[in-house]
């Protein structure tokens, strides 16, 4: 009878780690928890031909929603039209499927940490590092008067790490 028992208990143990370890592995997979300490720095240079060349049109604070998040979003023009967003003195949290994005400003899912349902937004990109300076080339497209935010957004949990509310420079 006792030889039975350590059978069926070393049965359940396997059995048991069996179904750990996949979950395991797929929750660090999701959450990704090393990334918490590991910092990404990028340092870009702005991409000036000359310095009469770009002109900032749209500039805004970047404040923190479900992470700490700071630096100064600011959209440039070139002379021949093309737009581009800088970082600059940007920090955030690192995470997960981080992308930045412009969205409408009078959207109220900017002012919440979890974003339910779909955001309007326009993509610029997955986020090049959580510290530094850093440049989003913007589509021809886009129209900064509708898009009129900068959104550090984690598209996997859907949280919003920080919003740049852009105002005419």
């Amino acid at each position: 009878m006792k030889a039975s028992l350590v059978s069926l208990l070393l049965r359940r143990k396997w059995i048991v780690a069996a179904v750990a370890v996949p979950v395991l592995v797929a929750a660090w997979w999701a959450f990704r928890p090393e990334k918490l300490w590991i910092n990404q720095k990028v340092d870009e240079p702005a991409p000036f031909v000359s310095t009469a060349d770009p002109r900032p049109v749209y500039t805004g604070t970047l404040e923190g929603k479900a992470h700490s998040t700071s630096g100064r979003a600011t959209i440039y023009e070139t002379t021949g039209g093309t737009q581009y967003l800088r970082l600059t003195s940007f920090t955030t949290s690192n995470g997960p499927d981080v992308h930045v994005l412009l969205a409408r400003g009078d959207d109220d899912s900017l002012n919440q940490q979890i974003v339910k349902g779909e955001l309007d937004h326009v993509e610029l990109g997955s986020l090049k590092g959580n510290q530094g300076d850093q440049n989003y080339d913007l589509p021809a497209s886009v129209d900064l008067k509708m898009y009129n935010a900068v959104v550090i957004y984690c598209e996997r949990f859907h949280a919003v790490f920080g919003v740049a509310r852009l105002d005419p420079f």
